[in-house]
C-alpha cells in the first residue's frame, strides 16, 4: 500500500520508511498561518489546513499531514515553531536548554477518503549544555525545518529526553497515527 506523506519532513518520511511502508514524500502548499489559541489547537489547525490543500489529490492513496509545534516554556499558550534562520534557532535553543517543555504534534491521515486527526504530545527535557555546544547545534544546521529548532534523533539527541510521552511525537508524528498505520500495513 503506498502512504502519501503530504510533507517535506525527511524525519517523519524516516519514521514511516522504518514502519515498512512504502512512502511517496508529496509537500503541500499550505500556509501555516498560526491562528489564536492553545499551541495544541494551533497545530491542529495547521494539520487540517494542509489536508485541505490536498483535498482530493492522491486518490487510492492513505494520505497522511501533519505539524508539529513547541509550547514554549516561559509561556505554554505561545507556540513556537520551525525558526526561520539561525538567529532564530539560536533564540530558541538558549530559550529551551536546561529546561522542560510540551511537544505538540498533530497528524491527519485520510483512509478511503474518509480524515481521522489525534493530537499528542510529549514532555522533552534539555540538559544545560554550554555555549560551545549551542554554537555546534547552529553550526550544524541541524535546526533547519525542525520545531523548536531541534531534531531528537539528530544533533540535539546527547542533550535531550523525553520525560512524559512518546517519542514519535517529538519526532512528528502522534503514537495513535502511527499504531493506525501499521494496522494498514498489516
Amino acid at each position: 500500500m503506498r502512504i502519501v506523506l503530504a510533507s517535506a519532513s525527511t524525519r517523519r518520511r524516516q519514521v514511516l520508511f522504518d514502519l515498512g511502508l512504502d512512502v511517496v514524500s508529496v509537500p503541500t502548499n499550505a500556509k501555516e498561518l498560526r491562528p489564536l489559541g492553545t499551541v495544541d489547537a494551533q497545530v491542529l489547525s495547521i494539520a487540517k489546513a494542509k489536508a485541505a490543500a490536498v483535498a482530493d489529490a492522491h486518490e487510492g492513496s492513505v494520505v497522511v499531514v501533519a505539524d508539529t509545534m513547541l509550547a514554549d516554556p516561559d509561556d505554554a499558550r505561545q507556540g513556537l515553531g520551525q525558526p526561520v534562520d539561525a538567529a532564530e534557532a539560536l533564540a530558541m535553543l538558549h530559550r529551551l536548554r536546561g529546561r522542560r517543555h510540551r511537544v505538540w504534534s498533530a497528524a491527519g491521515l485520510r483512509v478511503s477518503g474518509t480524515w481521522a486527526f489525534h493530537v499528542e504530545s510529549a514532555v522533552v527535557e534539555l540538559n544545560p549544555f554550554s555555549d560551545e555546544v549551542l554554537a555546534e547545534l547552529i553550526d550544524s544546521g541541524s535546526w533547519r525545518g525542525k520545531a523548536g529548532g531541534y531534531d531528537l534523533e539528530g544533533a540535539m539527541g546527547p542533550y535531550a529526553r523525553v520525560v512524559d510521552g512518546a517519542p514519535s511525537t517529538v519526532l512528528g508524528l502522534p503514537e495513535v497515527t502511527l499504531r493506525a498505520l501499521e494496522g494498514l500495513a498489516s
